[in-house]
Parts: structure tokens; sequence; C-alpha cells
């Protein structure tokens, strides 16, 4: 009988470590796609007299199951912003009515306590959409610049809504250099090259969810720039997530919140990024 008892036990141990296993591999997912962390980064300036701190959120792509505006709303209240920068696709091309006004809502909400600039994306680019967020007090940037004045120092806001480039794009074409001010170029999609070309001081960008799935110590595991697996690893040139310097400035791209156009996140968190200028 004793016998018996013992061979019906070992018999559930496969099971027990088969569900043991798909939690773990569940919450891993989970954690990987659905935990909103504060990326806290940080640049000097002689332009600048006080710290300014900007709070960055771009990609949320705005779904039933997308991390939730109340979540969002208090990651900036911690960030504490003198600023808020939206770079752009808070919905996607396909979302219902219901899943725009998630990501309206967040604007609106956002303008509410904080000066917020906004780029359109490649997705959100409906005019009623970005009449509304103008209506709320977002300032919506489709190659407009303003002056924004924090703290005793002064900062030209410049934004663009390219969904592509052509070879002959400049953006000294648009905007003239100021350096009286501390420039600030806001784009949805990164283009190095010719941001760099232009020379803001900083350039601020989203678009490539920072490669959705990484790899410690190696970075994305496939470029859809380049079309390549593991483009580190072949010795290509990769702009997807981070601080990429240029003279006289640098670029950073956000990883952004959301999941599209699938859940697929690895070792690269959803983020919102607290950037703080310090004087030089």
């Amino acid at each position: 009988m004793e016998n018996k008892i013992s061979k019906k036990k070992n018999k559930k141990h496969p099971w027990i470590r088969f569900w043991a296993a798909v939690l773990i591999i569940f919450f891993f997912w989970r954690y990987n796609n659905y935990y909103l962390k504060i990326n806290e980064t940080s640049l000097t300036s002689s332009k600048i007299t006080e710290p300014v701190r900007f709070a960055v959120l771009s990609d949320l792509h705005a779904h039933d199951g997308s991390i939730s505006n109340d979540r969002i709303l208090s990651e900036l209240e911690q960030i504490s912003p003198d600023a808020v920068f939206v770079l752009g696709d808070m919905y996607s091309r396909d979302s219902s009515v219901e899943e725009k006004c998630i990501a309206i809502q967040l604007m609106q909400n956002i303008a509410k306590d904080y000066p917020e600039y906004f780029v359109p994306g490649d997705h959100d680019t409906s005019e009623n959409y970005l009449s509304m967020l103008s209506d709320s007090g977002v300032h919506v940037m489709c190659y407009t610049e303003e002056t924004l004045e924090l703290k005793g120092s002064r900062f030209r806001i410049m934004g663009i809504d390219n969904v592509y480039y052509t070879s002959t794009f400049d953006l000294n074409n648009a905007f003239l250099p100021d350096e009286s001010c501390y420039n600030i170029l806001l784009a949805h999609i990164p283009n190095y090259e010719k941001f760099a070309a232009f020379g803001a001081d900083l350039t601020m960008c989203a678009d490539t969810h920072g490669g959705m799935a990484r790899l410690p110590f190696i970075g994305t595991l496939y470029d859809s720039f380049s079309g390549k697996i593991l483009p580190t690893l072949r010795s290509v040139k990769v702009y997807d997530k981070g601080w990429f310097k240029y003279n006289g400035g640098a670029m950073f791209i956000t990883s952004g919140i959301g999941d599209s156009p699938y859940p697929v996140r690895l070792f690269n968190l959803p983020e919102i990024v607290s950037l703080e200028i310090l004087p030089e």
C-alpha cells in the first residue's frame, strides 16, 4: 500500500513543475510588457542656469489592455516635470473610437497639470484628434516652434510631423538657429544623420519601441530599418533606444509605453523618461 501511494504522488510532480514553469513564464512576460518604469537620465548645458526636468512619453497605442491612464498620470506626478513631451502614436491606425478616447483623455489630463508639447506619429494623425488636443491646451507641434521660459532659462521647442523623409529633407529649411535658447527638436521617427546635421541641443524621438525584444549587452534582436537579425553583432549601427551624440548635441530615443503590434517586449520595459537638464 505504501509503495502505491508513493507512486501516485510522484506522478503529480511533472504536472506541478509544468504549471510552475507556465506561471513563471507568464509573470516574466507580464513584467516585460506591462510594468511601467521611470527611466531617469540627464545631460548638462552651459545654456541652463537651474536644473529643469522634462517627462517624455510615446507610443501608447492605446487599447483595452494597455497600461492605464491612471498609472501613467501617477508616474508623471512622481516625476513632477516642468513640462511634458509626447512623441506620437498614442493610438493605433486601426483603433476603435473608444481606444482613441483613451489617448485623448490621457493627453487632456496631462495638459491640465503641465505644459504639454506633442508631435503626432505615423498612426495618430486624425485632424479631428489634433484639433481636440489643441482645444484642450496641448501644444500640437507640426512644423511649428514655441519659446518656453523655465527657471531663468529659455527653451526653443520645435516639432515636426514627418512619417517619412525624402533624400532632400533638411530642417534648416524649416527652422532658423537661435543660439540664445536651448534648442529642443521633437520628432516621432528618428533620422540621426539629418538631425545631427541640424544640430539642436537636444533631439527627442520615439517610434522604434526600443526594438521590442532585446538581449542584455547585445541589443535588439531584429532591426526593422536594416532588416538584420542581431544587427549589432553584424556591425550595423542601430538607432533604436537611448542616447546618440552628435556635434553640438545629442539625440535620445525612448522605447515608449505600448505593445504594438504584439506584446513581445523582452528586456525592454515600457517607460516614461525623466530627463533632467543641468547647468554645466
